[in-house]
């Protein structure tokens, strides 16, 4: 799996990275790779979306969305930046998932990758350190990442511009269901034991967190929000540091720990296409809306925004 880190680090660390350079790689193992070009005043970025088919069509299908605002910077930095991790492990994914289906492993169900690549992303100011920046908004990025036929989804995105998650490698969060945050699925626990040989590690979730941007809130990252966008349960993935590292920063992207990472996807698609891996525990969020009522409302922008 080393081999496809190694190779999705070196597509979207050139300067003309772009979405045909992604299909180019993914097309090799035979995956119909969908490529959408979106521009703005920012600049412009190439929507990348695949799908590793299942050999049932009813089993369960899992999204991998690779969040970030830009796989570089450029020109203020040279290079990938810290950002670029969750486009690294995405695609990362796809590689290897595409290959095992070409040499004959086939998983139960689909599963549906989509990720952006933009080499030259605008920065923008957060506190602790700076945020990466993006020619489209979340919005659009939601309405080009996330389909309606995922029935779970992993979102990979770096998390190192904080103080709240101060240790090496990767972090999986709550799962988020239509503005609920449920406790932390035990499957996916057991999977990153698995994956990695080490405990397990998670990131701590805010209210805020999982509301959409654009409602003048803190927010740790973009990672839970997809979960605006879909009825499905979300999980983030979220590759850490000891210390707050730039989401612009360059030569952060530790590849050791996007190894174990894309290791987790992977091993969770296998688990959830055929039915052995929950996100959450579907009578306890009858339960709870069943006491408490619908918690839809953190999906939207709320009153007066």
């Amino acid at each position: 799996m080393f081999d496809k880190i190694q190779q999705a680090y070196d597509i979207l660390s050139r300067p003309d990275a772009d979405g045909e350079l992604v299909r180019d790689a993914l097309e090799t193992y035979g995956l119909d790779t969908e490529v959408t070009t979106i521009s703005t005043d920012e600049g412009s970025t190439d929507f990348v979306k695949t799908v590793v088919p299942g050999r049932d069509p009813d089993a369960p299908t899992l999204g991998v969305v690779g969040r970030l605002g830009g796989v570089a910077a450029r020109p203020a930095e040279l290079g990938p930046v810290s950002d670029a991790d969750g486009a690294i492990v995405a695609l990362a994914v796809a590689l290897h998932l595409g290959e095992m289906r070409a040499r004959g492993d086939v998983l139960a169900g689909d599963v549906r990758i989509a990720t952006h690549v933009c080499p030259d992303a605008p920065t923008s100011p957060h506190d602790p350190v700076p945020f990466m920046g993006s020619p489209v908004d979340t919005r659009t990025m939601n309405e080009h990442e996330v389909d309606e036929e995922m029935d779970a989804v992993v979102s990979v995105d770096a998390t190192k511009g904080n103080r709240v998650h101060c240790e090496r490698g990767f972090a999986i969060t709550p799962t988020v269901k239509e503005g609920w945050v449920l406790k932390v699925s035990d499957s996916l626990l057991d999977i990153q034991e698995r994956a990695t040989g080490r405990p397990p590690s998670t990131l701590t979730l805010t209210m805020q967190d999982i509301t959409p941007y654009g409602n003048d809130v803190h927010h740790i990252n973009s990672i839970l929000q997809p979960a605006t966008a879909t009825d499905a349960p979300v999980v983030g993935v979220a590759t850490t540091s000891v210390s707050p590292v730039p989401g612009c920063g360059t030569g952060a992207n530790y590849l050791t720990d996007l190894l174990d990472a894309t290791g987790f996807v992977v091993e969770t698609a296998k688990d959830f296409t055929r039915g052995r891996a929950s996100f959450y525990d579907e009578a306890e969020y009858d339960r709870l809306t069943s006491l408490y009522g619908s918690m839809g409302r953190l999906q939207t922008l709320g009153e007066g925004v």
